[in-house]
């Protein structure tokens, strides 16, 4: 006892008492780190901050969606087990009867996500996108239920913030005096952007717009019933705060790709609970290939017209087996120095982009964060592992955060990512801080509410840490 005590005082022996509750989080992260299982725990509890890469319409479980079809007529068709409203639908097609057949239940499961699929005649890629045409319109019909069943489940993983992204169709503004694209086919395409701008607003692109926040409003009105927000029961989904991203689609006519876009400008300018705009669908599809830098142009416009509005834009997700070598070369270059990207979604092909090395030191300079999806990347792209830029993005001190990009369709959660991450690159403890801290840091909302976050997430950090001493 003697002989300890003196070790103790020279230092040669410590004791847990004796040690921060941070280092004895550390070390206990490095006892389990490489078991799969007690790590999950272990990053069920941590604080992972935000969710900065994250599509609602993607977020959703097609459990869910089955689940949400009572009473709406939806139809499924048998060749692509995509739905439809028909109220003629024969009752065996009839989405609401699909549980009590279950392997057609199994079959549409299967067919609107990743679950069980293995790939062959069809790619991931292939798989991953299809998937939304076949569901989407239900996610219009329900908004409500779809953001509290994503807003709750952000709860239950320990996730404070959301940035989802979300149009116009997903508040259900599908009916035809609402559709956007129609808007811009009647008005026709014009070189001249500020030409065009004045056009469709003027055209009823206006009318449109000010048609959202109501929609929001009812939507965010049945995620607080739905999850009895304000009351001792609440669900744990009502302390995340949520923020939107406005989505156009990069392969539609150039026309209808700014109205789009335009939509999300003004939209943003508005409603303050539009954070930002961005840009979805295949990277690697002909339109998106072929119109690449003309959709950074009018990101360049766009934001010399509303340059409060933040950019983070989809690029780089690319792989070296589906384009010509010329298509990897300059995607991530142009998001940032033509489209102002604040933020990368993906960034996967920046090895590949001409002079990578000093791309990769200009963003790090500017702080141009990476939204890393590492089950999506493997998912669609086949990449994981050292082909993965994540190890070279932090070589680099290009600031990463982790996200699960379309958690349903893929059937993943922050948590899963996270364990990913550890599990493939063998990152510490003070490195998952890191990343927690990074999706709060570069978060799009105001300084004031971002300042807030930050406080909470340091204050979960230290209650998470002490229950290791």
């Amino acid at each position: 006892m003697k002989k300890t005590l003196i070790l103790v005082l020279l230092g040669l022996v410590s004791f847990p008492a004796y040690a921060t509750s941070e280092a004895q989080a550390a070390r206990y992260f490095d006892s389990i780190k490489t078991d799969p299982l007690r790590l999950y725990m272990f990053l069920r509890k941590f604080p992972k901050g935000g969710d900065l890469h994250n599509h609602l319409a993607g977020a959703i479980y097609a459990e869910d969606l089955i689940g949400y079809s009572k009473g709406d007529n939806f139809c499924v068709d048998n060749n692509t087990l995509g739905v439809s409203i028909n109220p003629q639908c024969p009752a065996a097609q009839q989405l609401a009867n699909a549980p009590n057949n279950p392997p057609f239940y199994r079959s549409i499961i299967n067919t609107w996500s990743m679950s069980d699929f293995v790939p062959g005649i069809q790619s991931g890629e292939a798989h991953f996108f299809a998937t939304f045409f076949k569901f989407i319109p239900i996610v219009g019909y329900h908004t409500g239920q779809v953001l509290s069943a994503v807003i709750s489940r952000a709860g239950a993983d320990n996730v404070d913030y959301l940035e989802l992204m979300i149009d116009a169709k997903e508040l259900g503004l599908n009916g035809k005096a609402d559709d956007i694209n129609t808007v811009a086919t009647q008005v026709g395409w014009d070189g001249n952007l500020a030409q065009l701008r004045q056009k469709l607003l003027q055209q009823g692109l206006d009318k449109i717009v000010a048609k959202i926040p109501a929609r929001l409003d009812s939507a965010e009105k049945t995620v607080r019933a739905q999850l009895q927000c304000g009351v001792a029961s609440a669900d744990a989904g009502c302390k995340v705060k949520v923020r939107y991203l406005y989505y156009a689609v990069r392969e539609f006519s150039p026309v209808q790709v700014f109205a789009n876009l335009l939509t999300g400008f003004e939209i943003a300018k508005k409603d303050p609970r539009f954070v930002g705009v961005n840009i979805v669908a295949p990277e690697d599809g002909p339109t998106a290939v072929k119109d690449y830098k003309l959709h950074m142009q009018m990101f360049n416009y766009l934001h010399q017209v509303y340059p409060q509005v933040h950019i983070s834009l989809h690029a780089g997700e690319l792989a070296s087996t589906n384009v010509p070598p010329e298509i990897l070369r300059n995607h991530i270059r142009q998001a940032i120095e033509i489209g102002h990207a604040e933020r990368i979604g993906h960034g996967v092909s920046i090895a590949y982009e001409d002079n990578a090395e000093q791309l990769l030191q200009e963003m790090a300079a500017k702080k141009i964060m990476v939204e890393i999806n590492l089950t999506s990347n493997l998912s669609i792209l086949g990449i994981e592992g050292k082909q993965h830029p994540l190890p070279l993005y932090m070589r680099y001190h290009v600031p990463v955060a982790l996200s699960t990009d379309d958690e349903g369709v893929l059937r993943t959660e922050l948590t899963r990512e996270y364990q990913r991450a550890v599990l493939t690159y063998n990152l510490d403890y003070p490195t998952l801080k890191q990343l927690s801290r990074n999706s709060i840091i570069y978060s799009f909302l105001p300084a004031t509410e971002k300042t807030q976050l930050q406080q909470q997430l340091e204050q979960q950090f230290i209650v998470f840490e002490n229950s290791f001493k």
